[in-house]
């Protein structure tokens, strides 16, 4: 049956119209924009013999019930950031619209299992600052005394937009019903990195989502006058510091992982006196558990070392951890050869940044993704773009991963 990918990219473009403005998609969470958004993708999906529902933790929910209770979740997410780009998320909810559209045609409205189509809540964590909130909730990883905590830049609480839009915040976790007979997850989304434009690539299919550890790595040196303190008998936090942010690319590449240093503070932090204290943020990622540990290791070897040449100490702090979330190596195939079917070639790729599907996947349902190369590497950005020759591709790619994502979950035992 006939699959129309250019329905998609002119949705893509309605919706661009309707929810961003010169400075690019303003669909951030929970706001009248984003309730925009929402009515126009009800009203598609209002065209398909699905039976749409909001769960208990906000997520949006198009069923298409099949000859098996056993379910495939096709996912993605309508919100953005602030000025973000046209494509980040909504892309794969319009993009299972159309594979809904497709399946729906070729067998009459009634697929060979169940098909959900979701648009997770609260992907970005743009507004309350807590990242992939509804599929969390439905992942059963969410703690309710944090969420309550949470507030917007105008000090709006979390609590208080969910109940604008007819969520009960301690009702969230009764999302979790909703992935129950959850057989396999797909998602679609756009790189929001370099590498597929680096190889020349469209397409690819996406290995899991990286571990990440964060760190503040402290130097403690001593404060002494800029102008009589001799170089050689300074205890300069800043300098051991520097060094630090010199290494972290040799660990980087050491295990071929990634390192950032995102934030410096000094103190006393005046032009006249050699830095006491230096305190920075150290966020280390690696698709592999062990060599996450390992770049961390290496860091905190790195540090004590350097301060002690310069007559510093160093201490670390814990910021925040999330283990590596490897997809499903069996649909990791399927989604290859979709990607060769349709761009005659296919790469394998990790996912730096943290997915709705990495909440599903952490819940134990089998999951995979598909990225489509983004120009320039650019996201949550006005300039934010693919290809529109790209965006037809990963819509035929989703809708053939869509198809042996069918058969897999019937080949499964007990099905």
């Amino acid at each position: 049956m006939p699959l129309h990918p250019q329905r998609t990219i002119d949705d893509l473009k309605a919706l661009r119209e309707l929810t961003g403005d010169e400075q690019g998609a303003q669909r951030v969470a929970f706001t009248d924009t984003w309730l925009a958004a929402r009515a126009f993708l009800k009203e598609r999906l209002d065209a398909l013999p699905v039976e749409q529902r909001q769960d208990a933790a906000g997520n949006w929910w198009a069923t298409m019930p099949g000859d098996s209770e056993r379910v495939l979740v096709i996912g993605g997410h309508l919100d953005s950031v602030p000025n973000g780009g046209w494509l980040d998320g909504c892309l794969n909810v319009l993009a299972g619209v159309e594979v809904l559209r497709r399946i729906s045609e070729q067998y009459g409205g009634r697929p060979p299992v169940t098909l959900k189509l979701v648009d997770w809540a609260d992907e970005e964590g743009a507004r309350f600052g807590r990242s992939l909130y509804g599929s969390s909730a439905a992942g059963g990883n969410i703690d309710i005394a944090e969420m309550r905590k949470l507030r917007d830049k105008d000090g709006v609480g979390l609590e208080d937009a969910l109940a604008r839009v007819g969520v009960t915040l301690a009702d969230a976790p009764q999302a979790r019903k909703e992935l129950e007979g959850a057989a396999a997850y797909l998602e679609l989304h756009i790189e929001q990195g370099p590498v597929l434009e680096g190889l020349g690539l469209p397409l690819g299919a996406v290995l899991g989502t990286v571990g990440v550890e964060r760190h503040t790595v402290t130097f403690h040196g001593q404060a002494a006058h800029s102008g009589s303190t001799p170089m050689n008998l300074r205890r300069d936090a800043f300098r051991a510091a520097g060094q630090l942010a010199q290494e972290i690319y040799t660990i980087a590449e050491r295990h071929g992982g990634v390192c950032t240093i995102g934030r410096c503070t000094t103190l006393p932090g005046i032009v006249t006196s050699v830095v006491e204290t230096c305190e920075l943020t150290l966020d280390q990622r690696h698709l592999d558990a062990g060599k996450l540990a390992a770049m961390w290791q290496d860091a905190q070897d790195a540090a004590r070392r350097f301060a002690e040449e310069g007559g510093c100490t160093a201490s670390f702090g814990d910021l925040w951890y999330i283990e590596p979330i490897p997809f499903h190596p069996e649909l990791i195939d399927a989604a290859e050869a979709s990607v060769r079917e349709v761009s005659g070639t296919a790469h394998r790729l990790p996912s730096g940044p943290l997915h709705d599907a990495a909440e599903v996947a952490r819940s134990g349902v089998p999951t995979v993704m598909l990225f489509v190369q983004s120009l320039r590497g650019i996201s949550h950005n006005r300039i934010e773009d693919t290809l529109e020759e790209h965006l037809v591709q990963s819509v035929e790619a989703l809708d053939r991963l869509t198809d042996r994502a069918i058969a897999w979950v019937l080949a499964q035992p007990g099905a």
